[in-house]
C-alpha cells in the first residue's frame, strides 16, 4: 500500500517549473521535445536552471531529464494530472503530463519557486448554466510561487476568471502591463479589467514576489503579455473561436479546453498554435530572470 508519495527532486534554488501538458498533449507529435529543449535554453541563456514536471511510473519527477521527457513523449498512453486525479494516478502507477495546477502542487513541495506557462485556466462561458472553473484558480491561493503567463485563455470568461482570482485573493500583476491579458489577446477582450499593480523592472517585480509568497502561503499569477507582433488580430480572433466552438458543441468537462485548442489550430491554418508557443517562450524567458533574483535575494 502507498502511503505517501516519493518524489524525485532535481530542483535548485533558481530553477523555472514547467508543466508537460504542452509538450505531451498540446503539440503535433514530434514537436513537443524539440519545443522543450528550446524552452531550456532561453531559460539557461538567462542564468536559470529549467525543470520540466511530469510523472513516470507513478513517481512525481521535478526536474525531466531529456530522456525522460523523451519517454513521456515516445507515444505511450499519457494521461493528463490535474490536483484532482494526480493521487489516482499516483497509487496506479501511471505516466502522466501535469497541468498548471499540478505543476504548482508538485513545485511547491520541491521548493521550485517560479512557474511559466502559457495561459492559467479560468472560468469558463457559461459558468452560470453550468458550473465549468478550472483547478488553476484554486491552485493559486494555496502555492506560494509566481506563475508566470500570458493572463487566461482567450476561450474562456476572462473577465469572471479575474473576478474569480480577486476573491480567492489571488495577487494578479503585470509586467508592462496594467491590464488582464487574455492569451492570444494584449487586453481582455470582454472588460477593461485592471490588474492589482504594474512593474516595468523585473528585479523589482521578483522581489515583491518573493515578499509576498512568504508573506501569505499563496501564489501570485504575473501576467505577461504575448509579444506584440505574435499577437492574433481581435477580429480573426472572433471569427475563429465562433467556428471552432460550433465544432466542439457537446464536448464537456476536461476534455473541452484541448478540443476547442484542436479546432482553432485546424480553423487558423497553424496561427494560433504560434501564438502560443510565442508567448510561451516570453514567458519563460521572464520566469528565469525573476527565478535568478529570487534565488539570490533569498540566500542573502
Amino acid at each position: 500500500m502507498k502511503l505517501e508519495t516519493d518524489i524525485t527532486n532535481r530542483s535548485v534554488p533558481n530553477s523555472v517549473a514547467l508543466e508537460t501538458t504542452l509538450p505531451a498533449l498540446g503539440l503535433p507529435p514530434g514537436e513537443g521535445l524539440p519545443f522543450s529543449v528550446e524552452l531550456n535554453g532561453i531559460i539557461r541563456g538567462e542564468g536559470a536552471e529549467p525543470c520540466a514536471i511530469g510523472v513516470l511510473g507513478g513517481t512525481p519527477i521535478v526536474g525531466m531529464t531529456d530522456e525522460e521527457l523523451g519517454a513521456m513523449l515516445d507515444g505511450r498512453p499519457v494521461e493528463k494530472a490535474n490536483t484532482a486525479n494526480l493521487g489516482a494516478l499516483l497509487h496506479r502507477n501511471a505516466d502522466a503530463a501535469t497541468t498548471v495546477s499540478t505543476t504548482m502542487e508538485l513545485a511547491t513541495a520541491a521548493g521550485v519557486r517560479t512557474f511559466a506557462t502559457g495561459g492559467i485556466g479560468g472560468v469558463h462561458r457559461g459558468f452560470g448554466e453550468h458550473l465549468d472553473i478550472s483547478a488553476d484558480l484554486m491552485a493559486l491561493a494555496r502555492f506560494p510561487l509566481a506563475v508566470v503567463a500570458s493572463g487566461t485563455k482567450s476561450l474562456l470568461d476572462v473577465t469572471a476568471t479575474r473576478e474569480a482570482l480577486e476573491s480567492l485573493g489571488v495577487p494578479c500583476v503585470g509586467f508592462g502591463t496594467d491590464r488582464f491579458p487574455a492569451f492570444y489577446l494584449r487586453e481582455n477582450p470582454d472588460a477593461e479589467s485592471l490588474l492589482d499593480a504594474r512593474f516595468d523592472d523585473a528585479e523589482d517585480l521578483a522581489d515583491f514576489v518573493a515578499f509576498e509568497c512568504a508573506r501569505t502561503g499563496r501564489g501570485v499569477l504575473v501576467c505577461n503579455p504575448i509579444p506584440e507582433p505574435d499577437e492574433i488580430a481581435r477580429t480573426d480572433w472572433d471569427g475563429w473561436l465562433g467556428e471552432a466552438q460550433r465544432r466542439t458543441t457537446g464536448t464537456a468537462g476536461r476534455d473541452i479546453t484541448p478540443a476547442v485548442l484542436g479546432a482553432l489550430h485546424e480553423i487558423s491554418g497553424g496561427a494560433t498554435l504560434r501564438s502560443n508557443l510565442a508567448l510561451v517562450r516570453s514567458n519563460a524567458r521572464l520566469a528565469a530572470r525573476l527565478a535568478v533574483r529570487i534565488a539570490a535575494t533569498l540566500s542573502r
